[in-house]
């Protein structure tokens, strides 16, 4: 605007003097406004990190866990100022369960039993599907209901019970449980099948299924779901077809949620970083 307009008019319209004008172009910086800039671009490495999924909470940790001393308050706002949060969940459920089958259902055994305490004591499980331009892509998995990590998943182009028993399968032989496992699903004819109730028997696992109709029975998985196909673009992109689905979900699961996926419920630990916290050997790694 000065190359149109003399410095002198510019400041007389604005009602500020010229020497107010030279003392501001050779201020410095405050202290606040160099904070300010370092954060911003902590805050901005930290949210590209995590896949642009994080909030302002969560990266609140991953500056606190650099020695940062910094207030939720003030994250909060460095993060609007650059346009920065956590990816929005859609709210739907998909429908895979066909509880309506001729096998007798498993009590809910969930609702009595206290809040686990270490690992491989609750084992939640659910079966959904992510829609490709080559048809719908089903998948199956379990989660460890103290650590909240995918102990075994398994993705397939039908909803055959054979693709919850492969979840089934990977999860007892990565984890090796003892026998007083309980494992909780839902009504679905997958996990109430004779081939299935099988499989846990012979692995001395302890069936339990939620209530026909009650959905938050099994809340965990459901929000597990939620999680997945928001943060990891499911719900807003449709892949090509089912194997670039499954290359996303086994990047997401693998790579990012188990390892570095915070997570409020576990003091914003990973769950990988939970169980290694806890003593808790990570098979996987070996």
């Amino acid at each position: 605007m000065k190359g149109a307009h003399p410095v002198e008019g510019l400041c007389e319209l604005l009602q500020v003097s010229r020497s107010g004008r030279c003392s501001w172009r050779r201020a410095r910086p405050s202290r606040r406004a160099t904070q300010d800039a370092a954060l911003s671009e902590q805050i901005v490495r930290f949210h590209a990190r995590s896949r642009r999924t994080y909030g302002s909470p969560r990266i609140l940790q991953d500056l606190q866990e650099q020695k940062l001393r910094i207030s939720r308050r003030r994250c909060a706002r460095r993060n609007r100022e650059h346009g920065l949060q956590g990816r929005k969940r859609h709210r739907r459920r998909p429908c895979t369960t066909n509880s309506r089958h001729g096998h007798a259902p498993a009590p809910n055994q969930l609702l009595q039993r206290a809040k686990p305490t270490g690992p491989d004591q609750v084992w939640v499980s659910d079966i959904t599907y992510v829609p490709t331009e080559e048809g719908f892509l089903y998948r199956a998995a379990i989660r460890d209901g103290w650590s909240r990590r995918v102990v075994g998943w398994a993705c397939g182009p039908t909803l055959h019970a054979s693709l919850a028993l492969t979840a089934l399968r990977k999860a007892i032989q990565e984890r090796r449980p003892a026998s007083d496992v309980l494992h909780h699903s839902d009504q679905g004819v997958q996990y109430a099948s004779g081939e299935y109730r099988q499989a846990l028997q012979v692995a001395g696992l302890d069936c339990s299924m939620s209530r026909r109709g009650h959905c938050y029975d099994n809340a965990m998985m459901e929000s597990f779901w939620s999680t997945l196909k928001t943060e990891a673009g499911l719900d807003s992109v449709v892949p090509l077809n089912r194997c670039a689905a499954e290359s996303i979900i086994f990047d997401y699961i693998e790579c990012f949620y188990s390892r570095s996926r915070r997570h409020s419920s576990l003091s914003y630990l990973f769950p990988v970083a939970f169980e290694q916290q806890a003593n808790i050997k990570d098979t996987s790694a070996a």
